[in-house]
């Protein structure tokens, strides 16, 4: 909708999906009807007053809100205008627009609205929510080309695949999915005055369950957490990512699109982009899989950027070498990566063992000569089980650590948990930091980090050889460090 001078409104459906906020607090007094038996007391009839009367404001608010905010495009920026008392106007200029998201939670897709956001970089966020779905993907192809975009036919370079699927139950959301959605149901009924563990039907099967046999019944619990964790981390896959699509739309323009329910789609300018992440977690490694991400900037603050940076989800690794080739122009060359000393394994070892596996040892020992020799037992089982696998994961630690100079990439390896690969333009970086502690100094290492004005914002090579890291340094940067070496 356009009014006088060129100034545009967002959609007015925009009204309708402000009311989908009361989904959860009305789905938590569904709950906690339930959980009473279907006699709720006077709280939560105060309860449901309160989200009435903050129901009635809100809409009140959201009415004004969307009559008074403008926007519209010049030739040089864009511009954004709120407020009823204190009018608030926000002018972009274009060339400051770095990336521009398409977002759409389930209720927005049905009204078919979109929110737009501009991404800036460092100077911030405009953020339009809702516009109609073809008044936005208009503005967005009106942003970008005033930026700089030239249409190009350029490649397709990944699509989903319903047996990426598989790949799911390899990632953290098997346990932490079910962690978050337990420790919500928890609050939301603590604070209502429910006590969960008084519920009648939890508490007859911690009655029967729980008071006896624990050698049957922990597993058993840890295996059904692992199932419903399975199947929640399957489903959060296919709604995230169903319909992933990976490509260049033009010359200059790197775009994702991917959502079910919600949907997403990010652009990343090509001059914007560093380098990119292969990523490999213990787990989805173990599974042949792996992700990558994008060393970009423009993407906003840290929190924002990983959000905004995945260019591939949880797929095959051939896949994500396969990403990580059509994003760099050229396929990576990531073997024979230079090998760090063996001390870098002795401080790994050290670190594992003295933070890792002595702490609950000396605490349950200290605890057994004061309280009970059980405790005792503890520490000596604690020791025997820990120390095997922090030594293998120091180990891994290690083997994972190299670095090398391939083309006009640096490439950095390192990781025991997680493995990250970094391919990160040479051009790209802006200084050196180089760090050494008493001890690392005593070992004949040292922690280069490259300063980027993306991703991560630095990069280390962590635990090099000493007197290799300003050869390393000059190799990527020629001319920055160079009166630092020492010449024959």
């Amino acid at each position: 909708m356009t009014t006088a001078r060129g100034w545009r409104r967002l959609a007015p459906r925009t009204l309708l999906a402000h009311c989908s906020w009361l989904g959860a607090p009305l789905g938590s007094l569904a709950l906690a009807v339930l959980a009473t038996g279907g006699r709720p007391d006077a709280r939560v009839w105060i309860t449901l007053g309160i989200i009435a009367a903050v129901f009635a404001a809100l809409t009140a608010a959201g009415a004004v809100t969307w009559y008074r905010t403008r926007y519209r495009v010049t030739p040089d920026a864009l511009e954004l205008r709120t407020g009823l008392l204190l009018r608030r106007t926000t002018s972009v200029p274009l060339h400051r627009v770095r990336n521009v998201d398409l977002t759409a939670n389930p209720v927005q897709r049905v009204l078919r609205l979109v929110v737009l956001r501009a991404g800036t970089g460092g100077h911030g966020e405009v953020s339009l929510d809702a516009l109609s779905r073809p008044d936005a993907e208009r503005l967005r192809a009106e942003l970008l080309a005033r930026a700089g975009g030239v249409d190009a036919d350029d490649p397709l370079l990944s699509t989903a695949d319903p047996r990426w699927l598989r790949y799911a139950p390899l990632t953290f959301w098997v346990f932490g999915g079910v962690l978050a959605v337990a420790g919500a149901v928890w609050r939301a009924l603590d604070g209502m005055g429910i006590k969960p563990w008084r519920i009648g039907l939890v508490r007859r099967s911690f009655d029967e369950f729980g008071n006896s046999a624990l050698w049957i019944t922990i597993p058993l619990a840890l295996l059904a957490v692992t199932a419903v964790g399975s199947v929640g981390a399957v489903a959060l896959y296919a709604e995230t990512w169903w319909r992933y699509r990976l490509e260049w739309t033009d010359a200059t323009t790197l775009r994702v699109r991917h959502g079910l329910f919600t949907t997403r789609s990010v652009s990343l300018e090509r001059s914007r982009l560093r380098g990119v992440v292969l990523r490999e977690p213990l787990l989805l490694r173990s599974g042949g899989g792996a992700t990558v991400r994008a060393v970009a900037s423009g993407l906003g603050n840290r929190e924002e950027n990983r959000k905004r940076s995945t260019l591939l989800p949880p797929a095959p690794r051939s896949e994500a070498l396969r990403v990580c080739a059509g994003v760099l122009g050229g396929a990576p060359d990531l073997d024979g990566l230079r090998a760090h000393p063996r001390a870098a394994r002795r401080r790994r070892m050290v670190r594992a063992v003295v933070w890792g596996v002595l702490p609950p040892a000396v605490v349950l020992a200290v605890l057994g000569a004061l309280l009970t020799p059980v405790l005792l037992y503890c520490a000596a089982g604690w020791l025997l089980l820990a120390a095997p696998v922090a030594y293998v994961l120091a180990d891994r630690a290690y083997r994972a650590l190299g670095h090398a100079v391939r083309g006009r990439h640096l490439v950095i390896r390192s990781g025991a948990l997680t493995q990250d690969t970094v391919l990160l333009d040479r051009s790209a970086v802006l200084a050196w930091t180089f760090t050494r502690t008493p001890f690392s100094r005593r070992a004949g290492v040292i922690t280069a980090t490259a300063a980027v004005a993306a991703g991560e914002e630095a990069y280390r090579v962590r635990d090099m050889a000493a007197d290799e890291a300003a050869a390393l340094a000059e190799a990527v940067t020629p001319g920055m460090v160079g009166e630092f070496l020492v010449r024959g």
